[in-house]
């Protein structure tokens, strides 16, 4: 496991995998534009996961964490991370599970990316939506 990017004042964690660390890290620097510090985890594996760093890190955010993955949320990245919060009694836990919810298709990776919410705009919101609502 790995913090890919960590802002000086973050306000929510970011965990990603594959593409999603690529649009994780996209969106860190729209957010970090615009005045939001985040911190990003490429968690490389789901098992065995890093749970130390994954709660250090969703602590240090007030609890507040984006999971983001590139299909179902069973069995991801989204689920062992909520797993490992809940078993380490990580406190005031918000968090927000992008992930495809419908039928795959066909496109682009771009297309798949926006059509699933799982882009960078997607993450950006999210993390937006996130803070307006703790």
């Amino acid at each position: 496991m790995q913090i890919v990017h960590k802002g000086a004042n973050p306000k929510v964690t970011i965990v990603g995998g594959g593409v999603t660390i690529h649009e994780a890290l996209k969106a860190s620097k729209a957010l970090e534009a615009d005045g939001v510090d985040v911190i990003v985890v490429d968690p490389f594996t789901i098992k065995p996961l890093d749970s130390k760093t994954i709660c250090q890190a969703v602590s240090s955010t007030g609890g507040l964490v984006v999971t983001v993955e590139d299909h179902y949320p069973t069995g991801g990245i989204g689920e062992a991370v909520a797993a490992a919060l809940t078993e380490h009694a990580v406190k005031n836990v918000k968090q927000v599970l992008l992930a495809v919810q419908e039928v795959p298709r066909s496109g682009t990776p771009d297309q798949l990316l926006a059509k699933y919410r799982i882009n960078a705009s997607a993450i950006a919101q999210s993390v937006i939506n996130l803070i307006a609502s703790a």
